[in-house]
């Protein structure tokens, strides 16, 4: 009954087996994984019920399509006989780095396959994936696609090129989040507060702060300057923001992040 076999079960494979079983758009009779030995497998299939051959065969054969949840590293030395147990399937790949053109190779034969890159809060149903394919995909592809990235959050369609630069924005994104939630936690303990209160008054901040904008579609400069008086406490703020080159900082973060990607796809 394998519908899709996951080579991979760790944190991002998890997830979408988890947002898939929670939306009850498969049954854990319809999942498969396998891991790299490390454990990871049995550990998923023990918490939600999914099958976890470690035959590649038994794994691979009756599925419809193949999620690459493995560490990109080790796509290189998967078992040779992969190459025919994922003909006529579609190929899904979560590796970062890794291009359409680099997995063709590796899947000469799949019906399709699809390069994604998700982000860290997928692991809590709340992420973004962008996605490209090699080929047009056919409307069920489409379908299976939707859903499996969709266990993750939201997902939007780009062309490969643009994926360094969705890496450098939404991939490596949580982290500058972390940054900055870090950054004000440590602003409000110099102001005087107490550890813990900087922290949950960082933490909500940027929670309410993200909801308001996501829920009114207001553009963030409008929400800006809605708290801003003139002369007053925010505006104070912002001009140290804007006396550092705040948001040029931020570009060349993202450059940054976006150019390692483009270096780290080259080969790839």
């Amino acid at each position: 009954m394998t519908k899709l076999a996951f080579l991979g079960a760790g944190r991002m494979a998890s997830a979408i087996v988890d947002g898939l079983l929670a939306k009850k758009l498969y049954g854990p009779a319809e999942l498969a994984c396998t891991d790299g030995g490390d454990g990871t497998a049995s550990a998923l299939a023990g918490r939600t019920g999914v099958a976890a051959p470690t035959d590649l065969a038994v794994l691979l054969g009756p599925a419809d399509a193949i999620v690459l949840a493995c560490k990109p590293q080790q796509l290189a030395g998967l078992d040779p006989r992969i190459t025919d147990l994922a003909s006529g399937k579609l190929v899904l790949s979560i590796l970062a780095g890794k291009r359409l053109a680099s997995l063709a190779k590796v899947f000469p034969r799949a019906r399709n396959i699809v390069r994604a890159m998700p982000n860290t809060p997928g692991q809590i149903g709340a992420g973004i994936t962008a996605w490209c394919g090699l080929r047009p995909l056919v409307p069920a592809d489409r379908a299976t696609i939707d859903a499996i990235l969709g266990a993750l959050g939201q997902v939007v369609e780009v062309a490969e090129p643009q994926l360094d630069a969705v890496t450098g924005l939404s991939g490596s994104g949580p982290a500058y989040v972390f940054e900055f939630a870090a950054a004000l936690r440590d602003a409000g303990v110099a102001a005087g507060l107490a550890r813990d209160i900087a922290s949950k008054l960082a933490l909500e901040t940027l929670l309410g702060s993200a909801r308001l904008m996501a829920r009114t579609g207001t553009e963030p400069e409008t929400l800006r300057d809605q708290v801003t008086s003139p002369n007053g406490t925010t505006f104070a703020g912002l001009q140290r923001m804007a006396a550092h080159d705040f948001r040029g900082l931020i570009k060349e973060t993202v450059l940054a992040a976006t150019a390692r990607s483009e270096e780290l796809s080259q080969d790839s």
